[in-house]
């Protein structure tokens, strides 16, 4: 059941923002700078900038912490970007990890027995690869399908946490006809070896592998033992690929440089990139472009001297350039080892704009400049058939340093909005973006947009190339300390690729919306089966700080017990090892509302709400539009799940789920649907982040986390509201993407 869209709203000026893909399968306060802050090795491996403190001690915390400060990531993992502050003054990057294995309440289990053992407990309910909104399924379809709570799931299927599932070096074992996967739900006759799908119930053979004299005996395979497991194949399908031990020189790099900037913001990226290729090791290899009204890709043959080739940026590189580019004898590509002094000697010899052009009115051309970027990295390759990519490493990544937005060549729009053709003329250009973003991802290179300055970028036509080829865009003040971070980490992000998200659930359980970092996957990208029910997304990367979120609703009521759901996710690692991961949970079913009501987890909750409401403001008017709906969703819940006031027409709201109010009430006032950040370009950006976001980085977007600083060092967690500030105490404001912190001046 869909919810009630608002009222048409009339055309905006500005065509609607790209959003993380939405799947509906058919019916069926100011920032202030920390002070003090030690100066630590970034994750480039050497010391450039400034990170927060250590992590604090916390005196009677009102609830565990879903992301704690750290002074460094805990792990290897990849690291989410350090976004923006909310003022200009300053920056400040908090490098996040993982939050400790508290998930849905409980500290997450591995173990488990067979499914015949009669007292299994549904331990993989605390998975810290899916989070449900509720611990257990209510039997009435009239309920559970109630659109204003809702029941559905948070999955992170690309997340890392250790330990890790097991890794099994073999082909999965999965049913004929349905096509899920043998696991730990399954009846398994050990006379004969035969196991039954949890998901069509149809009986499977297992070539006699699963014959063992005891139940006891199925525990000595993983995917019998435990909820997710990853099988592993060392082979690799792309021809002339060379494997390597280091994720940051599987690919080369290409710095994308714009030349229209004014003295001031030139300064500040200089000092970036110069530091962005100290950080560097030596093996990597980076190539050089910048662009304006032509596209100079520079030559690292010349020495200290530097050199360009230009090409014209009205219009995209022909096939004869791009040839004469490769076959030439320039070097595009080199070895941070041999060409460290000619990339510092390139960044040195940028000049600041000089002619008397507003900087919105300065022509950039950023898709000619990705285009011929995409062109050099394809190399000879750029002559075979679609797809096939010779060379060696992983990924490639673009890094575009953008100052404004793209007016000049392909994919461009006309410097001013008030152009009488700007909404259909943007519309065009979000399209050839998006075509663009999906020939990078086809070609492995992933598009990180980092943009800065005070200067609009145009987020609707820029978000397209960086959301299809699997990267991100974000927004800083100016181009400095949090623009180079990001820069380094940019480079270092572990990302797998070529992502396929498969959904299985029970019959009589429907997946009815699906968002996230994807789009839905064609019947020929991937395996179908006799009687496949599976909803299938082509993830555009695979990375740890990503979720999707899954909304379910029931055919009719519910007579069995039990509910299963499995997801399963198939891509390419960071090592390009093809890794397919298999997670499957089990959901009690129950007839009271009172016992459905209990398990429910408020904060799962709140996230799916605002990510299904958050989806549908496109522009600022619907914004305005779906905080209403917010109000109106909480009466909702109150009428079909709270009790009635005697003697009155009032209803209250039910106390399982005290929780979700507030959430929904720093939703309905907080930068993701009001208007607290200042440009709709911030507000957009934000939106992109947060539909995306991991279940951490989400919730905290979604109601901030307010921390206050006790004499002696300690932070005490307080309620995100109704907070006088005192003089002798700092308060922090943690709400995920920006910190704000109240000192007395």
């Amino acid at each position: 059941m869909e919810e009630t869209p608002p009222q048409p709203q009339p055309q905006a000026a500005h065509a609607s923002p790209p959003f993380p893909a939405v799947f509906t399968p058919p019916s069926g306060l100011s920032s202030a700078s920390v002070r003090g802050s030690p100066s630590i090795p970034s994750p480039g491996g050497t010391a450039h900038f400034s990170t927060p403190p250590g992590p604090p001690v916390f005196s009677s915390p009102l609830r565990p912490a879903a992301v704690p400060f750290r002074a460094t990531p805990v792990s290897l993992h990849p690291v989410p970007f350090a976004i923006r502050t909310a003022s200009s003054s300053s920056s400040v990057s908090l490098p996040t990890s993982s939050a400790p294995h508290f998930l849905n309440g409980s500290a997450t289990h591995h173990g488990h027995l067979p499914s015949a053992a009669s007292h299994l407990e549904d331990s993989s309910v605390d998975s810290p690869y899916v989070l449900f909104s509720a611990h257990k399924v209510l039997k009435q379809k009239k309920l559970l399908n109630a659109p204003s709570l809702g029941f559905g799931a948070l999955v992170s299927p690309g997340r890392e946490v250790a330990p890790g599932p097991e890794a099994l070096e073999r082909d999965p074992r999965r049913c004929l006809n349905c096509g899920a996967y043998v696991n730990l739900y399954c009846d398994v006759l050990i006379g004969s070896g035969q196991w039954q799908c949890v998901i069509c119930k149809k009986l499977n053979s297992s070539e006699g592998e699963f014959v063992v004299s005891s139940k006891q005996d199925l525990l000595q395979w993983p995917e019998l033992a435990t909820s997710a497991v990853d099988y592993v194949h060392s082979g690799n399908r792309r021809p002339g690929f060379v494997p390597v031990s280091d994720s940051r020189v599987s690919g080369p790099i290409f710095i994308l440089i714009d030349e229209c900037l004014d003295e001031a913001h030139l300064q500040h990226l200089q000092g970036s990139l110069h530091a962005f290729v100290d950080s560097l090791p030596p093996t990597a290899r980076i190539g050089i472009i910048s662009y304006g009204r032509t596209v100079s890709v520079y030559d690292f043959s010349e020495g200290v001297a530097v050199s360009a080739d230009v090409l014209p940026g009205n219009k995209s590189p022909t096939h004869e350039s791009l040839k004469a580019l490769i076959y030439g004898t320039g070097v595009y590509f080199s070895p941070i080892h041999a060409s460290l002094p000619v990339a510092h000697t390139i960044f040195s010899s940028l000049r600041p704009y000089e002619l008397s052009v507003a900087e919105v009115s300065r022509d950039r051309c950023v898709g000619a400049a990705v285009e011929v970027a995409l062109g050099i990295i394809q190399g000879p390759s750029v002559e075979l058939s679609r797809g096939i990519i010779k060379r060696s490493g992983g990924n490639c990544r673009i890094l575009v340093c953008a100052g404004g937005p793209n007016t000049f060549g392909p994919g461009s729009v006309p410097h001013s909005v008030q152009h009488p053709n700007y909404a259909y003329l943007e519309k065009t250009a979000m399209k050839w973006m998006e075509s663009l973003g999906h020939e990078a991802q086809r070609h492995s290179t992933i598009v990180d947009i980092l943009c800065a300055g005070t200067c609009p970028v145009r987020v609707p036509v820029l978000q397209p190339l960086a959301k299809c080829s699997g990267g991100v865009l974000l927004l800083h003040d100016d181009f400095g300390e949090a623009f180079g971070v990001n820069l380094q980490r940019a480079s270092t992000r572990a990302a797998g690729s070529h992502g396929l998200f498969e959904i299985r659930c029970s019959d009589g359980i429907l997946v009815t919306q699906v968002i996230g970092p994807g789009e839905e996957a064609s019947p020929d990208s991937h395996e179908t089966f006799k009687h496949d029910t599976s909803f299938c997304i082509q993830m555009h990367s695979v990375e740890e700080t990503q979720s999707f979120s899954v909304s379910m609703e029931t055919k009719g009521d519910i007579n069995s017990d039990f509910v299963y759901f499995q997801f399963a996710v198939r891509y390419s690692n960071k090592y390009q090892a093809e890794i397919t991961r298999v997670i499957t949970s089990r959901l009690q079913t129950v007839d009271g509302l009172s016992a459905y009501l209990s398990t429910v987890q408020g904060d799962v909750a709140s996230v799916i709400i605002g990510k299904r409401t958050v989806l549908r403001a496109r522009t600022a008017s619907d914004a305005i539009d779906m905080r209403l709906t917010i109000d109106e969703r909480v009466k909702d819940i109150a009428l079909k799940f709270g009790t009635q006031v005697p003697k009155s027409k009032l209803y209250r709201f039910p106390k399982e789920l005290a929780s979700l109010p507030e959430s929904l009430f720093h939703l309905r006032r907080g930068p993701l649907l009001g208007s607290i950040v200042g440009h709709e370009d911030e507000r957009s950006v934000l939106r992109n982040l947060f539909l995306n976001a991991s279940f951490d980085l989400s919730l905290r977007m979604l109601a901030p986390r307010c921390i206050m600083h006790r004499e002696g060092g300690t932070f005490e967690e307080l309620p995100a509201y109704d907070l006088a500030m005192q003089s002798y105490s700092a308060v922090v404001l943690d709400h995920g993407t920006d910190i704000f912190i109240w000192v007395l001046s």
